[in-house]
Parts: structure tokens; C-alpha cells; sequence
């Protein structure tokens, strides 16, 4: 198991009890910030509960987190609060993921799917975590001032696209 920003080994025998909770402190915020090209992760906050699912181990829980990024219009920083619930399955490695060798389609359930391999007698939760919290940031999140960046750089609702698509995509977007 390799060293990450945020880790949290639990051993799969015997399961820990009661709920979980990983809280970063500032070093590994400081060093998530890096890894997901954030201004800061000013908190981040999990609560799990572990279940065995078999040879699996499922992992329900929710992650909370306050970051402050980059405005995808603006550049300009802004705060962001993260509230995600996630459903996590650790599994062994090779261990056989409940899917034929024939090609069919298949309908996904919850626990089929963010599933998370490992080896030994542990695995990382607290890389878990991380990645979860990575997959939460929106890339192209607008900040407070976007309108503002758009209006000086002369960019309005006039310049934006026209035609069927943009009215049938304009159309969803009020839905």
C-alpha cells in the first residue's frame, strides 16, 4: 500500500465497530489541495459505516468538506461546500465482481458500482476518501463574480449559441 495524502489503513478482520469518522487535519488538507489543484481544503469530514458483504467489505457513508477553488470564469477564489453521500465496496483482489465473461447489459446497482481493490489484510479508507472527495469538485465550478468576468470581457447572453440544439438544451436547463 502506497503512502497518500489522507490515509486511514483498516484492517478487514475484524471490522472495526461503531461509525467511522476520518477527519483531515492540515497537513493532509494542505496536501489534498495540492493533488486536486485547490486554493485550500479548509475541512473535510467523513462518516462511515463499515458492513461485510461476503468477501467484500461495503463502506456507506457521507463526506463533507469546505474547499476554496478557482472560479472557472473569474480565476478568482471562492469557497465551495461539499455535502456527498458515497457507497463504496472493497473488495479483494481478483475477487470475481459479479459480472458474466459474455458480453450482455447489465443494469448497475449500488453495489455494483465504486468498487475498490485491495490487497493483504487491509485497505486504505482514508484513500477512499480522497478519491471521493476529488470526484465532488466541480472542475468548472463559477464563482461569485463570473457574470462580472464575462460582462468586462465582453461575452453576454447575446454572444451565446443559437439554434435548435442550444434551444432544446436551453429548454432542459429550465426544467
Amino acid at each position: 500500500m502506497s503512502a497518500t495524502e489522507l490515509s486511514r489503513p483498516i484492517k478487514v478482520r475484524p471490522l472495526p465497530g461503531d461509525t467511522l469518522v476520518i477527519e483531515a487535519d492540515e497537513a493532509e488538507r494542505t496536501a489534498l489541495a495540492a493533488r486536486f489543484a485547490l486554493t485550500q481544503v479548509e475541512s473535510l469530514r467523513a462518516k462511515i459505516e463499515l458492513e461485510e458483504k461476503g468477501k467484500a467489505i461495503r463502506a456507506t457513508g457521507h463526506l463533507d468538506a469546505l474547499i476554496v477553488q478557482a472560479c472557472a470564469v473569474s480565476a478568482e477564489d471562492f469557497s465551495v461546500s461539499i455535502s456527498e453521500p458515497f457507497v463504496l465496496k472493497f473488495m479483494p483482489v481478483g475477487m470475481d465482481a459479479n459480472i458474466d465473461q459474455e458480453e450482455e447489459e447489465i443494469e448497475l446497482e449500488a453495489d455494483d458500482c465504486d468498487e475498490i481493490e485491495y490487497e493483504g489484510d487491509t485497505f486504505d479508507l482514508g484513500e477512499a476518501i480522497a478519491q471521493t472527495l476529488g470526484l465532488a469538485i466541480d472542475p468548472y465550478a463559477e464563482g461569485p463574480n463570473a457574470d462580472a468576468a464575462r460582462n468586462a470581457a465582453g461575452i453576454s447572453e447575446d454572444d451565446a449559441p443559437s439554434g435548435p440544439l442550444a434551444e432544446a438544451l436551453a429548454k432542459l436547463k429550465k426544467d
